[in-house]
Protein backbone atom coordinates (compact mmCIF):
# COMPACT_ATOMS: atom_id res chain seq x y z
CA UNK A 1 0.00 0.00 0.00
CA UNK A 2 1.32 3.43 -0.86
CA UNK A 3 1.83 5.70 2.10
CA UNK A 4 -0.63 8.59 1.78
CA UNK A 5 0.93 12.00 2.18
CA UNK A 6 -0.58 14.15 4.89
CA UNK A 7 0.71 16.56 7.51
CA UNK A 8 3.99 18.20 6.41
CA UNK A 9 4.07 15.82 3.44
CA UNK A 10 4.44 12.94 5.90
CA UNK A 11 2.82 9.50 5.50
CA UNK A 12 -0.68 9.50 7.01
CA UNK A 13 -3.03 6.64 7.84
CA UNK A 14 -6.39 6.26 9.54
CA UNK A 15 -4.80 4.17 12.31
CA UNK A 16 -1.32 3.45 13.59
CA UNK A 17 -0.81 0.32 15.73
CA UNK A 18 2.37 -0.29 17.73
CA UNK A 19 3.16 -4.00 18.12
CA UNK A 20 2.10 -7.29 16.50
CA UNK A 21 1.61 -9.46 19.59
CA UNK A 22 -1.77 -11.06 20.41
CA UNK A 23 -3.56 -7.74 20.98
CA UNK A 24 -1.90 -5.72 18.19
CA UNK A 25 -2.42 -8.41 15.55
CA UNK A 26 -6.10 -8.85 16.49
CA UNK A 27 -6.62 -5.06 16.34
CA UNK A 28 -4.85 -4.81 12.96
CA UNK A 29 -6.95 -7.55 11.43
CA UNK A 30 -10.30 -6.38 12.75
CA UNK A 31 -9.86 -2.69 11.90
CA UNK A 32 -8.77 -3.37 8.30
CA UNK A 33 -11.41 -6.02 7.57
CA UNK A 34 -13.66 -3.32 6.05
CA UNK A 35 -10.98 -2.54 3.38
CA UNK A 36 -11.76 1.14 4.05
CA UNK A 37 -9.42 1.94 6.93
CA UNK A 38 -5.76 2.43 6.11
CA UNK A 39 -3.32 1.27 8.78
CA UNK A 40 0.37 1.31 9.56
CA UNK A 41 1.55 -1.34 12.05
CA UNK A 42 5.01 -0.86 13.55
CA UNK A 43 6.87 -3.97 14.70
CA UNK A 44 10.21 -3.50 16.48
CA UNK A 45 11.36 -6.99 15.49
CA UNK A 46 11.79 -8.82 12.23
CA UNK A 47 9.56 -11.27 10.40
CA UNK A 48 11.00 -14.56 11.72
CA UNK A 49 7.78 -16.52 11.29
CA UNK A 50 9.17 -19.14 8.92
CA UNK A 51 12.27 -19.91 11.02
CA UNK A 52 12.37 -23.31 12.71
CA UNK A 53 12.84 -22.19 16.37
CA UNK A 54 9.67 -20.08 16.05
CA UNK A 55 7.52 -22.51 14.05
CA UNK A 56 8.58 -25.80 15.64
CA UNK A 57 6.76 -26.33 18.94
CA UNK A 58 9.56 -28.57 20.22
CA UNK A 59 11.58 -25.38 20.77
CA UNK A 60 8.83 -23.84 22.97
CA UNK A 61 9.95 -25.01 26.44
CA UNK A 62 11.75 -22.05 28.05
CA UNK A 63 15.01 -23.88 28.65
CA UNK A 64 15.34 -24.23 24.84
CA UNK A 65 13.95 -21.15 23.08
CA UNK A 66 14.79 -18.56 25.75
CA UNK A 67 18.23 -19.96 26.55
CA UNK A 68 19.42 -20.73 23.03
CA UNK A 69 17.80 -17.96 20.97
CA UNK A 70 17.59 -15.04 23.41
CA UNK A 71 19.62 -12.60 21.25
CA UNK A 72 17.59 -13.33 18.10
CA UNK A 73 13.94 -13.14 19.10
CA UNK A 74 13.75 -11.38 22.49
CA UNK A 75 13.98 -7.91 23.96
CA UNK A 76 17.32 -7.66 25.79
CA UNK A 77 17.08 -6.60 29.39
CA UNK A 78 17.33 -7.36 33.10
CA UNK A 79 15.16 -6.43 36.05
CA UNK A 80 16.58 -4.55 39.01
CA UNK A 81 17.91 -6.84 41.81
CA UNK A 82 15.04 -8.39 43.76
CA UNK A 83 15.61 -7.72 47.45
CA UNK A 84 13.30 -10.52 48.67
CA UNK A 85 14.92 -13.24 46.55
CA UNK A 86 18.59 -12.82 47.45
CA UNK A 87 19.09 -9.76 45.20
CA UNK A 88 18.88 -11.89 42.08
CA UNK A 89 17.99 -10.22 38.76
CA UNK A 90 15.75 -11.72 36.09
CA UNK A 91 15.44 -11.37 32.34
CA UNK A 92 13.12 -8.45 31.61
CA UNK A 93 12.01 -9.68 28.22
CA UNK A 94 9.33 -10.58 25.72
CA UNK A 95 9.15 -11.37 22.02
CA UNK A 96 10.83 -8.88 19.70
CA UNK A 97 9.60 -10.45 16.48
CA UNK A 98 6.45 -10.61 14.37
CA UNK A 99 3.78 -12.09 16.67
CA UNK A 100 5.40 -10.64 19.81
CA UNK A 101 5.21 -12.80 22.91
CA UNK A 102 2.96 -15.34 21.15
CA UNK A 103 5.89 -16.30 18.89
CA UNK A 104 8.20 -17.21 21.79
CA UNK A 105 5.90 -18.35 24.62
CA UNK A 106 5.37 -21.89 25.97
CA UNK A 107 2.26 -22.54 23.83
CA UNK A 108 -0.16 -22.71 26.81
CA UNK A 109 -3.67 -21.38 26.15
CA UNK A 110 -5.47 -20.52 29.40
CA UNK A 111 -8.52 -18.28 29.55
CA UNK A 112 -8.98 -16.28 32.75
CA UNK A 113 -11.56 -18.00 34.99
CA UNK A 114 -15.09 -16.65 35.36
CA UNK A 115 -14.36 -15.74 39.00
CA UNK A 116 -11.35 -13.69 37.82
CA UNK A 117 -13.37 -11.94 35.08
CA UNK A 118 -16.15 -11.11 37.55
CA UNK A 119 -13.67 -8.81 39.33
CA UNK A 120 -13.01 -7.08 35.99
CA UNK A 121 -16.75 -6.64 35.40
CA UNK A 122 -17.37 -5.29 38.91
CA UNK A 123 -14.74 -2.61 38.29
CA UNK A 124 -15.32 -1.82 34.60
CA UNK A 125 -18.80 -2.92 33.57
CA UNK A 126 -20.30 -5.41 31.10
CA UNK A 127 -17.63 -5.03 28.38
CA UNK A 128 -15.34 -7.11 30.63
CA UNK A 129 -17.87 -9.62 31.98
CA UNK A 130 -17.42 -13.40 32.13
CA UNK A 131 -20.13 -13.68 29.43
CA UNK A 132 -18.27 -11.27 27.14
CA UNK A 133 -15.07 -13.23 27.70
CA UNK A 134 -16.73 -16.52 26.66
CA UNK A 135 -18.29 -14.80 23.64
CA UNK A 136 -14.96 -13.34 22.45
CA UNK A 137 -12.96 -16.54 22.93
CA UNK A 138 -15.57 -18.64 21.15
CA UNK A 139 -15.27 -16.21 18.20
CA UNK A 140 -11.47 -16.15 18.32
CA UNK A 141 -10.68 -19.86 18.46
CA UNK A 142 -10.89 -23.02 16.41
CA UNK A 143 -10.81 -25.61 19.17
CA UNK A 144 -9.37 -28.99 18.24
CA UNK A 145 -10.11 -31.04 21.34
CA UNK A 146 -12.71 -32.46 23.70
CA UNK A 147 -15.10 -30.59 25.95
CA UNK A 148 -18.34 -31.16 27.83
CA UNK A 149 -19.43 -27.62 26.98
CA UNK A 150 -19.25 -27.05 23.20
CA UNK A 151 -21.34 -23.85 23.57
CA UNK A 152 -18.41 -22.18 25.36
CA UNK A 153 -15.89 -23.20 22.70
CA UNK A 154 -15.26 -21.87 19.18
CA UNK A 155 -14.86 -23.86 15.99
CA UNK A 156 -14.58 -21.20 13.26
CA UNK A 157 -12.11 -18.65 14.67
CA UNK A 158 -8.68 -17.59 13.45
CA UNK A 159 -6.79 -19.05 16.40
CA UNK A 160 -5.97 -22.77 16.19
CA UNK A 161 -6.05 -24.39 19.64
CA UNK A 162 -5.05 -28.04 20.09
CA UNK A 163 -5.79 -30.17 23.15
CA UNK A 164 -2.91 -32.63 23.53
CA UNK A 165 -2.04 -35.41 23.75
CA UNK A 166 -5.08 -37.34 22.54
CA UNK A 167 -3.73 -40.43 24.36
CA UNK A 168 -1.88 -39.48 27.56
CA UNK A 169 1.07 -41.63 28.62
CA UNK A 170 1.46 -43.86 31.68
CA UNK A 171 3.56 -41.16 33.39
CA UNK A 172 0.78 -38.60 32.88
CA UNK A 173 -1.82 -41.04 34.13
CA UNK A 174 0.16 -41.79 37.31
CA UNK A 175 0.82 -38.10 38.03
CA UNK A 176 -2.78 -36.96 37.46
CA UNK A 177 -4.17 -39.85 39.55
CA UNK A 178 -1.78 -38.83 42.35
CA UNK A 179 -2.92 -35.20 42.02
CA UNK A 180 -6.57 -36.26 42.30
CA UNK A 181 -5.92 -38.30 45.45
CA UNK A 182 -3.63 -35.66 46.97
CA UNK A 183 -5.95 -32.69 46.46
CA UNK A 184 -9.46 -34.15 46.58
CA UNK A 185 -10.25 -32.62 43.16
CA UNK A 186 -11.47 -34.99 40.47
CA UNK A 187 -9.90 -34.66 37.03
CA UNK A 188 -11.43 -32.34 34.48
CA UNK A 189 -11.57 -32.62 30.68
CA UNK A 190 -11.47 -28.96 29.64
CA UNK A 191 -10.06 -26.32 32.01
CA UNK A 192 -11.20 -23.56 29.62
CA UNK A 193 -14.81 -24.66 30.06
CA UNK A 194 -16.19 -21.89 32.33
CA UNK A 195 -17.87 -24.60 34.43
CA UNK A 196 -14.65 -26.54 35.22
CA UNK A 197 -11.87 -24.09 36.16
CA UNK A 198 -10.41 -26.26 38.96
CA UNK A 199 -8.89 -29.72 39.00
CA UNK A 200 -6.10 -31.87 37.56
CA UNK A 201 -6.10 -32.87 33.86
CA UNK A 202 -4.12 -35.04 31.45
CA UNK A 203 -4.27 -32.72 28.43
CA UNK A 204 -3.08 -29.15 28.01
CA UNK A 205 -4.54 -26.75 25.45
CA UNK A 206 -1.83 -25.39 23.20
CA UNK A 207 -1.43 -22.65 20.60
CA UNK A 208 -0.87 -25.19 17.84
CA UNK A 209 -2.26 -26.24 14.48
CA UNK A 210 -3.78 -29.74 14.36
CA UNK A 211 -0.31 -31.00 13.35
CA UNK A 212 1.50 -29.41 16.30
CA UNK A 213 3.13 -26.38 14.68
CA UNK A 214 3.12 -23.17 16.74
CA UNK A 215 0.11 -20.93 16.20
CA UNK A 216 0.88 -17.30 17.03
CA UNK A 217 -0.68 -13.87 16.61
CA UNK A 218 0.84 -13.48 13.14
CA UNK A 219 -0.08 -16.94 11.79
CA UNK A 220 -3.63 -16.44 13.10
CA UNK A 221 -4.33 -12.77 12.29
CA UNK A 222 -1.61 -11.58 9.87
CA UNK A 223 -1.72 -14.70 7.70
CA UNK A 224 -1.04 -14.80 3.90
CA UNK A 225 -4.71 -13.99 3.16
CA UNK A 226 -4.19 -10.71 5.10
CA UNK A 227 -0.66 -9.63 4.12
CA UNK A 228 2.36 -10.81 2.16
CA UNK A 229 5.84 -11.49 3.55
CA UNK A 230 6.81 -7.83 3.07
CA UNK A 231 3.98 -6.76 5.37
CA UNK A 232 1.75 -5.34 2.62
CA UNK A 233 -1.98 -5.97 2.78
CA UNK A 234 -3.40 -8.25 0.07
CA UNK A 235 -6.80 -8.47 -1.68
CA UNK A 236 -7.42 -4.74 -1.27
CA UNK A 237 -6.66 -4.61 2.46
CA UNK A 238 -5.14 -1.19 3.25
CA UNK A 239 -2.47 -2.46 5.62
CA UNK A 240 1.27 -1.98 5.92
CA UNK A 241 3.34 -3.76 8.60
CA UNK A 242 6.76 -2.14 8.95
CA UNK A 243 9.40 -4.43 10.52
CA UNK A 244 12.48 -3.36 12.53
CA UNK A 245 10.54 -0.21 13.43
CA UNK A 246 11.01 0.78 17.06
CA UNK A 247 8.61 3.50 18.19
CA UNK A 248 10.29 6.14 20.35
CA UNK A 249 7.35 8.35 21.24
CA UNK A 250 3.81 9.44 20.42
CA UNK A 251 3.39 12.97 19.02
CA UNK A 252 0.59 15.22 20.33
CA UNK A 253 -0.87 18.45 18.99
CA UNK A 254 -1.67 21.50 21.18
CA UNK A 255 -5.05 19.99 22.07
CA UNK A 256 -3.36 16.89 23.55
CA UNK A 257 -4.57 14.81 20.63
CA UNK A 258 -2.32 11.92 19.59
CA UNK A 259 -1.54 12.65 15.94
CA UNK A 260 1.57 10.63 15.09
CA UNK A 261 4.59 8.60 16.12
CA UNK A 262 8.34 8.92 15.83
CA UNK A 263 10.16 5.65 15.10
CA UNK A 264 13.58 4.25 14.29
CA UNK A 265 14.00 2.03 11.24
CA UNK A 266 17.31 0.90 9.76
CA UNK A 267 19.15 3.54 11.76
CA UNK A 268 16.98 6.41 10.53
CA UNK A 269 14.30 8.41 12.32
CA UNK A 270 10.86 8.53 10.68
CA UNK A 271 7.47 10.06 11.42
CA UNK A 272 4.00 8.78 10.57
CA UNK A 273 0.61 10.34 11.27
CA UNK A 274 -2.88 9.07 12.08
CA UNK A 275 -6.25 10.62 11.18
CA UNK A 276 -8.28 8.60 13.68
CA UNK A 277 -6.35 6.94 16.49
CA UNK A 278 -3.03 5.57 17.65
CA UNK A 279 -3.21 2.19 19.37
CA UNK A 280 -0.34 1.02 21.59
CA UNK A 281 -0.07 -2.76 21.83
CA UNK A 282 3.57 -2.96 22.93
CA UNK A 283 2.95 -5.13 26.00
CA UNK A 284 5.76 -4.83 28.54
CA UNK A 285 7.09 -1.76 26.66
CA UNK A 286 3.81 0.19 26.67
CA UNK A 287 4.42 2.11 29.95
CA UNK A 288 7.89 3.14 28.77
CA UNK A 289 6.39 4.45 25.53
CA UNK A 290 3.77 6.49 27.39
CA UNK A 291 6.39 8.03 29.69
CA UNK A 292 8.70 8.89 26.76
CA UNK A 293 5.67 10.58 25.18
CA UNK A 294 5.04 12.77 28.25
CA UNK A 295 2.31 10.74 30.00
CA UNK A 296 3.23 9.53 33.47
CA UNK A 297 4.43 10.63 36.90
CA UNK A 298 5.44 14.30 36.53
CA UNK A 299 8.45 13.98 38.85
CA UNK A 300 9.97 11.15 36.76
CA UNK A 301 9.26 13.01 33.49
CA UNK A 302 10.69 16.29 34.82
CA UNK A 303 13.84 14.53 35.97
CA UNK A 304 14.21 12.99 32.50
CA UNK A 305 13.67 16.37 30.82
CA UNK A 306 10.51 15.18 29.06
CA UNK A 307 7.76 17.83 28.69
CA UNK A 308 4.69 16.67 30.65
CA UNK A 309 1.69 16.21 28.36
CA UNK A 310 -0.40 14.69 31.14
CA UNK A 311 0.57 13.80 34.72
CA UNK A 312 -0.61 10.38 35.88
CA UNK A 313 1.22 8.73 38.78
CA UNK A 314 -0.27 5.31 37.90
CA UNK A 315 1.76 4.90 34.70
CA UNK A 316 4.23 2.08 35.36
CA UNK A 317 2.67 1.08 38.69
CA UNK A 318 0.49 -1.93 39.68
CA UNK A 319 2.78 -4.35 37.84
CA UNK A 320 1.94 -8.01 38.44
CA UNK A 321 3.53 -11.23 37.21
CA UNK A 322 3.35 -14.88 38.21
CA UNK A 323 6.34 -16.26 40.15
CA UNK A 324 7.44 -19.85 39.48
CA UNK A 325 9.00 -22.61 41.60
CA UNK A 326 9.57 -26.31 40.92
CA UNK A 327 9.63 -29.76 42.50
CA UNK A 328 11.75 -32.51 40.89
CA UNK A 329 11.04 -36.26 40.95
CA UNK A 330 12.79 -39.41 39.85
CA UNK A 331 10.68 -41.48 37.44
CA UNK A 332 10.14 -45.02 36.32
CA UNK A 333 12.39 -45.18 33.24
CA UNK A 334 9.92 -47.45 31.46
CA UNK A 335 7.31 -44.64 31.59
CA UNK A 336 7.32 -42.10 28.79
CA UNK A 337 6.46 -38.45 29.54
CA UNK A 338 5.00 -37.85 26.07
CA UNK A 339 3.59 -40.19 23.43
CA UNK A 340 6.20 -41.07 20.82
CA UNK A 341 3.64 -40.21 18.14
CA UNK A 342 3.06 -36.74 19.67
CA UNK A 343 6.19 -35.02 21.03
CA UNK A 344 4.46 -31.66 20.34
CA UNK A 345 2.19 -32.31 23.35
CA UNK A 346 5.08 -30.78 25.40
CA UNK A 347 3.60 -31.30 28.89
CA UNK A 348 2.88 -34.24 31.20
CA UNK A 349 -0.41 -33.38 32.87
CA UNK A 350 -1.26 -30.42 35.06
CA UNK A 351 -3.76 -28.87 37.45
CA UNK A 352 -5.46 -25.63 38.46
CA UNK A 353 -6.04 -25.60 42.20
CA UNK A 354 -7.10 -23.14 44.91
CA UNK A 355 -4.62 -21.57 47.31
CA UNK A 356 -4.21 -24.28 50.02
CA UNK A 357 -3.72 -21.67 52.77
CA UNK A 358 -6.40 -21.98 55.50
CA UNK A 359 -9.09 -19.36 54.94
CA UNK A 360 -8.31 -18.87 51.23
CA UNK A 361 -11.22 -18.92 48.75
CA UNK A 362 -11.69 -22.58 47.67
CA UNK A 363 -13.37 -21.48 44.42
CA UNK A 364 -10.51 -19.35 43.06
CA UNK A 365 -7.57 -20.59 41.04
CA UNK A 366 -4.57 -19.97 43.26
CA UNK A 367 -1.93 -22.22 41.76
CA UNK A 368 -1.13 -23.82 38.41
CA UNK A 369 0.84 -27.09 38.33
CA UNK A 370 2.60 -28.17 35.12
CA UNK A 371 4.22 -31.57 34.65
CA UNK A 372 7.18 -31.69 32.29
CA UNK A 373 10.41 -33.58 31.79
CA UNK A 374 13.38 -31.52 32.90
CA UNK A 375 17.12 -32.08 32.94
CA UNK A 376 18.39 -35.63 33.29
CA UNK A 377 14.97 -37.12 32.50
CA UNK A 378 13.53 -36.06 35.86
CA UNK A 379 9.86 -35.19 36.16
CA UNK A 380 9.47 -31.60 37.25
CA UNK A 381 6.27 -30.10 38.59
CA UNK A 382 6.30 -26.38 37.88
CA UNK A 383 4.31 -24.37 40.46
CA UNK A 384 2.93 -21.01 39.34
CA UNK A 385 1.38 -18.62 41.87
CA UNK A 386 -1.66 -17.28 40.01
CA UNK A 387 -2.95 -14.40 42.10
CA UNK A 388 0.11 -12.87 43.74
CA UNK A 389 -0.48 -9.86 45.98
CA UNK A 390 2.99 -8.34 45.34
CA UNK A 391 3.07 -5.48 42.84
CA UNK A 392 6.04 -3.87 41.12
CA UNK A 393 6.89 -0.81 39.04
CA UNK A 394 8.45 0.23 35.73
CA UNK A 395 10.29 3.55 35.49
CA UNK A 396 12.28 5.21 32.74
CA UNK A 397 15.79 6.30 33.70
CA UNK A 398 16.03 9.23 31.27
CA UNK A 399 14.70 10.46 27.93
CA UNK A 400 16.77 7.98 25.88
CA UNK A 401 14.28 5.51 24.34
CA UNK A 402 17.06 2.92 24.00
CA UNK A 403 17.96 2.97 27.71
CA UNK A 404 16.60 -0.06 29.55
CA UNK A 405 13.80 0.72 32.03
CA UNK A 406 14.16 0.11 35.76
CA UNK A 407 11.77 -2.83 36.12
CA UNK A 408 11.20 -3.83 39.73
CA UNK A 409 8.96 -6.88 39.90
CA UNK A 410 8.97 -6.77 43.74
CA UNK A 411 8.79 -10.58 44.02
CA UNK A 412 7.49 -11.68 47.46
CA UNK A 413 7.10 -8.05 48.52
CA UNK A 414 3.80 -9.11 50.07
CA UNK A 415 4.48 -11.76 52.72
CA UNK A 416 1.27 -13.64 51.85
CA UNK A 417 2.81 -14.71 48.51
CA UNK A 418 5.63 -16.49 50.30
CA UNK A 419 3.14 -18.12 52.69
CA UNK A 420 1.03 -19.38 49.77
CA UNK A 421 4.03 -20.90 47.96
CA UNK A 422 5.15 -22.55 51.22
CA UNK A 423 1.67 -24.03 51.62
CA UNK A 424 1.68 -25.33 48.04
CA UNK A 425 4.77 -27.37 48.98
CA UNK A 426 3.53 -28.33 52.46
CA UNK A 427 0.06 -29.41 51.30
CA UNK A 428 -0.09 -30.18 47.58
CA UNK A 429 3.47 -31.27 46.80
CA UNK A 430 3.89 -33.28 50.02
CA UNK A 431 0.59 -35.09 49.39
CA UNK A 432 1.38 -35.67 45.71
CA UNK A 433 4.74 -37.21 46.76
CA UNK A 434 2.96 -39.66 49.06
CA UNK A 435 0.26 -40.62 46.56
CA UNK A 436 2.66 -40.89 43.60
CA UNK A 437 5.09 -43.16 45.46
CA UNK A 438 2.14 -45.39 46.48
CA UNK A 439 1.20 -45.74 42.79
CA UNK A 440 4.81 -46.39 41.72
CA UNK A 441 7.73 -46.35 44.16
CA UNK A 442 10.15 -45.25 41.39
CA UNK A 443 8.67 -41.74 41.74
CA UNK A 444 10.48 -40.02 44.59
CA UNK A 445 10.92 -36.34 45.41
CA UNK A 446 14.51 -35.13 44.93
CA UNK A 447 14.29 -31.34 45.31
CA UNK A 448 13.24 -29.88 47.60
CA UNK A 449 13.61 -32.82 50.00
CA UNK A 450 10.74 -33.72 52.32
CA UNK A 451 13.01 -32.62 55.19
CA UNK A 452 13.25 -29.13 53.58
CA UNK A 453 9.45 -28.95 53.11
CA UNK A 454 8.93 -29.78 56.81
CA UNK A 455 11.43 -27.14 58.03
CA UNK A 456 9.96 -23.65 57.66
CA UNK A 457 13.21 -21.69 57.40
CA UNK A 458 14.79 -24.21 55.00
CA UNK A 459 11.67 -24.12 52.82
CA UNK A 460 11.71 -20.30 52.70
CA UNK A 461 15.37 -20.33 51.70
CA UNK A 462 14.69 -22.94 48.99
CA UNK A 463 11.78 -20.90 47.54
CA UNK A 464 13.85 -17.70 47.45
CA UNK A 465 16.82 -19.42 45.79
CA UNK A 466 14.70 -21.19 43.17
CA UNK A 467 11.95 -18.69 42.39
CA UNK A 468 11.85 -17.64 38.74
CA UNK A 469 9.85 -15.29 36.47
CA UNK A 470 7.14 -16.09 33.91
CA UNK A 471 7.22 -12.88 31.84
CA UNK A 472 3.45 -12.65 32.46
CA UNK A 473 3.67 -8.88 32.92
CA UNK A 474 0.31 -7.15 33.46
CA UNK A 475 -1.27 -4.08 35.02
CA UNK A 476 1.30 -1.34 34.37
CA UNK A 477 -1.31 0.82 32.55
CA UNK A 478 -4.31 -0.37 34.52
CA UNK A 479 -7.87 -0.06 33.19
CA UNK A 480 -10.02 1.74 35.73
CA UNK A 481 -13.15 3.90 36.02
CA UNK A 482 -11.04 7.02 36.66
CA UNK A 483 -7.43 8.23 36.58
CA UNK A 484 -7.14 8.20 40.37
CA UNK A 485 -6.91 4.40 40.13
CA UNK A 486 -5.66 3.74 36.61
CA UNK A 487 -4.34 4.94 33.24
CA UNK A 488 -6.99 3.98 30.68
CA UNK A 489 -10.77 3.69 30.75
CA UNK A 490 -12.86 0.59 30.02
CA UNK A 491 -12.35 1.00 26.25
CA UNK A 492 -8.59 1.51 26.51
CA UNK A 493 -8.61 5.29 26.03
CA UNK A 494 -5.74 6.99 27.86
CA UNK A 495 -7.00 9.46 30.49
CA UNK A 496 -6.10 13.11 29.90
CA UNK A 497 -5.37 12.93 26.14
CA UNK A 498 -7.37 12.25 22.97
CA UNK A 499 -7.23 9.51 20.34
CA UNK A 500 -4.63 7.40 22.14
CA UNK A 501 -5.59 3.85 23.08
CA UNK A 502 -3.70 1.07 24.83
CA UNK A 503 -4.80 -2.50 24.04
CA UNK A 504 -2.61 -5.22 25.57
CA UNK A 505 -1.91 -7.02 28.85
CA UNK A 506 -0.59 -3.82 30.44
CA UNK A 507 -4.19 -2.61 30.91
CA UNK A 508 -5.39 -5.72 32.81
CA UNK A 509 -6.96 -4.34 36.01
CA UNK A 510 -6.24 -7.52 37.99
CA UNK A 511 -3.67 -10.26 37.48
CA UNK A 512 -5.05 -13.06 35.26
CA UNK A 513 -5.26 -16.48 36.90
CA UNK A 514 -3.39 -18.32 34.14
CA UNK A 515 -0.96 -17.72 31.28
CA UNK A 516 -1.36 -14.19 29.94
CA UNK A 517 -1.38 -14.56 26.15
CA UNK A 518 -5.08 -15.54 26.07
CA UNK A 519 -6.15 -12.38 27.96
CA UNK A 520 -4.03 -10.32 25.53
CA UNK A 521 -5.96 -11.77 22.56
CA UNK A 522 -9.22 -11.08 24.41
CA UNK A 523 -8.25 -7.49 25.27
CA UNK A 524 -7.19 -6.75 21.67
CA UNK A 525 -10.30 -8.28 20.11
CA UNK A 526 -12.64 -6.64 22.61
CA UNK A 527 -11.21 -3.14 22.14
CA UNK A 528 -11.02 -3.57 18.35
CA UNK A 529 -14.72 -4.44 18.26
CA UNK A 530 -15.50 -1.18 20.12
CA UNK A 531 -13.41 0.79 17.58
CA UNK A 532 -15.20 -0.91 14.67
CA UNK A 533 -18.54 0.12 16.23
CA UNK A 534 -17.29 3.72 16.59
CA UNK A 535 -16.22 3.70 12.94
CA UNK A 536 -19.62 2.43 11.84
CA UNK A 537 -21.31 5.06 14.00
CA UNK A 538 -19.22 7.81 12.39
CA UNK A 539 -19.67 6.54 8.83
Amino acid sequence: MEMNKGTNDQPTYDYIVVGTGPAGAAVARKLTDDHQNSMLVLEAGDNNSKEQPIRDSLFAPPFILTDDFFPQYFWQGKSVPQKNVKNRTFDWTGGRTLGGGSSINNNQYVRPSQVNMKRWENLLGPLWSPEQETYQFSKLETYNGQTQNPNARGYNGQLDIRQAPANPTSMTEKLVTAMERATGFTRILDYNDPNTPLGPFTRWQLYQTPYGQRESADTAFLSPDVMNGNGEGVNGRRLLVSYNSTVQRVIFDNEKRAIGVEFLKDGNCYYAYARKKIIISAGMNSPQLLMLSGIGPADILDKAGIPVVHHNANVGKNMTTHPVNTAMFTTNTTDKALPEADPFALYTGGAFLPDPTPGADPNRRGVQLIGQIGTGGMLSIVLILLEPKSQGTVRIQNADPLKIVLADVEFLNNQSDLETIKNVYKVYIKNIVQELSKIDSHYQLVTPTLETIQDDSKLEAFIKENLGPTHHIQGTLRMAPNEESGVVNATGEVFGVKDLIVADDSIAPFVSDGNTSAPAFFIGANIADQLVKQDEGNA
